[in-house]
C-alpha cells in the first residue's frame, strides 16, 4: 500500500511539473506572439453603409461604391463615387458630409459623364454583353464607363483620376480637373479629361501625391516589384503617356504576409510626420477570394522608398455590406483626415460606400513598432 500510495505521489509531482512547464512556456510563446504579431485593425462606421443603390435612379442601382475624398478648408468632405447603372455603364456621382460621416446631400443625376474616347466605349468594339454582368466584367460589372475616381485637392484646383474602361481590351487611366470653388458650389464643370496611360497597358490603381516633391507633381503607377512613380511638371498638359508595364491581375507579394498577391494602390497618399501613408489592396493566397486592405509609409522626399508596413491588414471584407455585391470585396479608394482620426472611404462588395477610421497616431505607431521594411 505505501509503495502504491508513494508512486501515486510521484505521479502527481510530475504531472504537476509538466502542467506547470506547459503553462509558463505557452506563457512565453503568447508573449512573444503578441510581441510580433499585434494587431490593429480600422473601426467600421456604425451607420455603414454610407451610401447604397436606389433603384429609381437608373443609372446609379447597380451598384454605388468606390468613393474619392477630399477635405476642404471647412472641413467638409466631398466624395465622388462609382455608380452603376441599368445599362452597365459606369458615371460619377457626388455626395458631401459636413462631419465626414453622415452625408446629408447626394445629387441626383451624374455629376461626370463618360465621353467618347475617354470611357464612353464603341459598342462595335466590345466584346460581350453591352450590359451589367459581373461575371463576365469582373471590374465591378460594367462594361465601359468611368471607374474608380480618385482625388485631391491641390491649391484651388481637384483633380480626379479614373480609369477609362471601354471593354478589356482599353482600360487607361484618365485625368481631369475642376475648380475647388466650383466642386464646392455644385458647378460640374470638368475640363475634357486627357489620358496618362499609353494605348495597350492595362493601368488601374493609379494615384497623385497631394503636393509636388522636389518641386514636381508626383504619380504612382506601380508598387510592384517597386515603387513606380513619375514626376512631371504640369498635371494640366502632361507631355507624354507613362510607361508602367504590368502582368494582368494580381502582382507577386510577399512570401508567409498577408499580402502574398497585390492588387494596387488605394487612396491617393496622405502627409504625415512619419512619412507618406499610402493604403494598398492585396490578396493572401490562403483566402484568395477576399481583397483586403493595408498600409505602407513611405520616405517623404523619396517615395519610391518603403520605411514600414504592416504586418497584417487592417481591414478585411467581415462585414455583410462587404459581402452583398460581389463577396470578399473592400476597395479602399478615398482617405482624408479629420481631427486626430485617419477617415478611410471604400467600395464593399462592389456595391456600397462604407466608412472605416482609426486614430491616425495610433496607426503610425503600430506601423513604426511591428513594420520595419
Amino acid at each position: 500500500m505505501n509503495i502504491i500510495i508513494l508512486l501515486s505521489i510521484i505521479a502527481f509531482v510530475v504531472i504537476l511539473l509538466a502542467c506547470t512547464y506547459i503553462y509558463f512556456s505557452g506563457s512565453k510563446d503568447a508573449s512573444r506572439e503578441s510581441k510580433y504579431h499585434k494587431h490593429h485593425k480600422l473601426s467600421r462606421h456604425e451607420k455603414n453603409p454610407v451610401i447604397s443603390p436606389l433603384p429609381f435612379r437608373t443609372w446609379e442601382m447597380g451598384g454605388t461604391f468606390n468613393p474619392a475624398a477630399i477635405k476642404d478648408d471647412e472641413n467638409k468632405v466631398h466624395l465622388l463615387y462609382r455608380a452603376i447603372g441599368a445599362d452597365g455603364l459606369s458615371r460619377i456621382g457626388y455626395a458631401s458630409s459636413t462631419d465626414g460621416k453622415s452625408f446629408n446631400y447626394r445629387s441626383t443625376y451624374p455629376v461626370f459623364e463618360p465621353l467618347i474616347g475617354y470611357g464612353m466605349p464603341d459598342p462595335a468594339k466590345v466584346t460581350g454583353p453591352k450590359v451589367y454582368d459581373p461575371g463576365i466584367y469582373t471590374s465591378g460589372g460594367g462594361w465601359g464607363g468611368s471607374e474608380d475616381p480618385r482625388m485631391v485637392r491641390i491649391g484651388d484646383k481637384v483633380y480626379m483620376s479614373y480609369v477609362a474602361f471601354e471593354g478589356w481590351n482599353s482600360v487607361r487611366i484618365a485625368l481631369t480637373s475642376i475648380g475647388l470653388d466650383d466642386l464646392k458650389n455644385r458647378r460640374w464643370k470638368w475640363k475634357r479629361p486627357q489620358f496618362l496611360s499609353p494605348v495597350g497597358q492595362v493601368a488601374k490603381n493609379w494615384v497623385i501625391f497631394p503636393e509636388k516633391i522636389n518641386g514636381k507633381y508626383a504619380i504612382l503607377h506601380s508598387i510592384v516589384p517597386n515603387i513606380g512613380i513619375e514626376y512631371v511638371d504640369n498635371l494640366d498638359n502632361i507631355a507624354q503617356h507613362i510607361d508602367s508595364p504590368r502582368l494582368h491581375g494580381p502582382q507577386p507579394g510577399r512570401k508567409g504576409f498577408w499580402d502574398t498577391r497585390i492588387r494596387g494602390a488605394g487612396p491617393p497618399p496622405v502627409k504625415t510626420d512619419k512619412g507618406w501613408l499610402l493604403l494598398y489592396h492585396a490578396i493572401d493566397e490562403r483566402e484568395p477570394s477576399k481583397y483586403k486592405l493595408g498600409a505602407m509609409i513611405l520616405d517623404m522626399n523619396d517615395p519610391s522608398k518603403i520605411l514600414y508596413r504592416s504586418p497584417q491588414p487592417i481591414l478585411a471584407p467581415d462585414a455583410h455590406y462587404e459581402n452583398d455585391g460581389k463577396p470578399g470585396i473592400v476597395y479602399a479608394s478615398g482617405a482624408v483626415i479629420l481631427g486626430d482620426n485617419l477617415m478611410v472611404y471604400y467600395g464593399g462588395g462592389d456595391k456600397h460606400v462604407c466608412i472605416a477610421e482609426t486614430p491616425l497616431k495610433t496607426l503610425l505607431d503600430w506601423m513604426v513598432e511591428y513594420g520595419k521594411v
